[in-house]
Formats: C-alpha cells, sequence, structure tokens
C-alpha cells in the first residue's frame, strides 16, 4: 500500500490536522482496538482474497494466526435486499428503471449517515449531475437537505423532467445496482456499497467523507481500477466529467467487469471466499467442543 496511498487517502483523523493527534477522539478508540486485533485468536474480513490478496498477505505475516477472508458476504446471503435496508423504500423505482435504456442511468447514493457539508456543496454537486446529460436516479435522505436546497433541488429536476430524474428517499441499492438501466454508481465508497457495485459490476465514482471512505475510494481507482476517485473536490465540472467518464469509459467498464466476474467466482461453490467460509464454520465448531485451544477474543 505505500506504493500508492497518498497523504489525502488516509482518513482525516490520520492524514489532515497539523497538530498531534493525542485527544483525537476517533483514533483513542481505533488505536487500542488494532492493537488488540494481535492478540487475537482470528481474525474475520467482509472482503475476498481477489481483492485484497497484498493487504491479507500483510496480515498473517504480522503473525495472525487465522485471517479469514468470507466476503462480499452480502453475496453469500440469500435474504433479500430489502431484508436488510435501513430505510423504507420506493416502490416506483423498479418501473422507472424497467423504462430507461441499457446503461443510461447514473445511480447516486451517498449512505446512510452522509449530509452535505453547506448549501454551495450541494449545489455544485447538482449542478454537475444534471449537466453529465444522463439520467440520474438519487437517493437523497430526509435529513441531507435543508429547504432551500430542497427547492433547488425540485427545480431542477422539473427543468430535466422525470424521465431523466427521480429523487428518492431511499431503496433496495442491491436491486438497483444489478438493474440493466444503470450504467454507473455515484458512492460515498463506504465499505459495503464499495462491495455492492463491486459485485454487479457498476462502474463507480467515488465521493468520500469519513473513516475508511477515503481508502476505499483509492483502491476502486488506483488498485483495481473499476471507477474513479473524486475525493476532496465538488465542482460542478468535476461531478459532471467524471459521470460521463464513468458512463462511457470503455476500460472501467472492462475493469469493473473483470472485478464482479472474479467476485463470483469467490463465493461460488468451491471459490476463494466460500471455502474461507466453510473453514470458518469448522473453526468455530473445533473452538466450541477444544474450548482450551482458544485465545484471547475473536476479532471482526
Amino acid at each position: 500500500m505505500e506504493s500508492f496511498l497518498r497523504r489525502r487517502d488516509l482518513p482525516v483523523q490520520c492524514a489532515r490536522m497539523s497538530s498531534t493527534h493525542d485527544d483525537e477522539p476517533l483514533l483513542k478508540t481505533v488505536v487500542p482496538a488494532t492493537l488488540h486485533h494481535a492478540t487475537a485468536r482470528a481474525l474475520l474480513l467482509n472482503t475476498s482474497s481477489s481483492l485484497e490478496e497484498s493487504s491479507l498477505a500483510q496480515l498473517r505475516q504480522q503473525g495472525m494466526r487465522d485471517v479469514f477472508a468470507v466476503g462480499p458476504l452480502h453475496a453469500l446471503s440469500p435474504a433479500p435486499a430489502s431484508a436488510t435496508s435501513l430505510w423504507a423504500q420506493d416502490g416506483g423505482v423498479a418501473a422507472w428503471l424497467d423504462a430507461r435504456g441499457d446503461r443510461s442511468v447514473a445511480y447516486v447514493s451517498l449512505g446512510s449517515l452522509a449530509v452535505f457539508s453547506s448549501r454551495d456543496q450541494f449545489h455544485e454537486f447538482l449542478a454537475g449531475l444534471v449537466a453529465s446529460g444522463y439520467a440520474f436516479l438519487w437517493v437523497l435522505r430526509p435529513d441531507m437537505v435543508d429547504t432551500i436546497q430542497d427547492a433547488a433541488l425540485r427545480e431542477a429536476v422539473a427543468a430535466v423532467g422525470q424521465d431523466r430524474a427521480r429523487v428518492v428517499p431511499w431503496v433496495a441499492q442491491r436491486d438497483v445496482l444489478r438493474h440493466r438501466a444503470v450504467g454507473c454508481f455515484l458512492t460515498h465508497s463506504g465499505w459495503n456499497s464499495t462491495l455492492e457495485g463491486a459485485a454487479e459490476g457498476r462502474a463507480m465514482v467515488c465521493w468520500p467523507f469519513f473513516a475508511d471512505q477515503q481508502v476505499n475510494s483509492r483502491f476502486v481507482a488506483a488498485v483495481w481500477g473499476n471507477g474513479l476517485d473524486m475525493k476532496d473536490v465538488t465542482d460542478r465540472a468535476v461531478v459532471e466529467r467524471m459521470v460521463r467518464e464513468a458512463m462511457e469509459s470503455d476500460q472501467v467498464r472492462a475493469a469493473a467487469t473483470d472485478v464482479a466476474r472474479r467476485l463470483r467466482e469467490d463465493v461460488a461453490d468451491g471459490g476463494a471466499s466460500a471455502k474461507e467460509f466453510q473453514r470458518l464454520v469448522a473453526f468455530i465448531r473445533e473452538l466450541s467442543v477444544c474450548p482450551q485451544r482458544k485465545r484471547p477474543g475473536l476479532s471482526s
């Protein structure tokens, strides 16, 4: 990772403050927890060897006895997307997507926590999205906008028309991502969304906010090549350019297709993640009958 991670690719608390980190609340929590991993009996990770083999190898080299890469977990689970939703779904999205052409829609979702930091930031983001010329489906939670921003949004949607824009409070994301009409995914780069976009073979435009999202977006752009990294930028021209590139680039699309293929192989019978999951089950069963073999902790 030393060869491609930059200072701005690290979480804000690690990389972007000039003062000492001693009083940073998040680091006070994360650093001891990370150090404690070395004493754990095993480490469970929602990832796959095809995505992060070098990182997994580094963990094993640090003396971790058992590292289980059992992801993407959502692809291993038969549960429908709606069963894991945090918000009520919009029921008209499927019909709206069905009426769109193949790979003609930019899907936009910034997760369940992120909010716009200013009115200007929202306006630039919206203007760039409209200027891209592509239809868009935007998941915009009620707590992400104020009344002024909401008015600007309604005006923009009215200007481009309902055929080109649909804004909803929440959707079953996995169902949307696997729909033929979706051409790219503009995401906050949370790990769950990153895995879901990768598993469905969608080109991504990454606009990270905090925590692991900064690193995830760099992996998408610089390692896997299945998307573009828009971190630290909220400029309508950049938003427009990156959405267009994600929708139109044969190179990015080919990389996204390849990543999805490898992930499907990982979770299929006999694949790396499927085998790791079976190994995890056997490991837990062994611990249950031989408790004396336990070491403190089982981290995930």
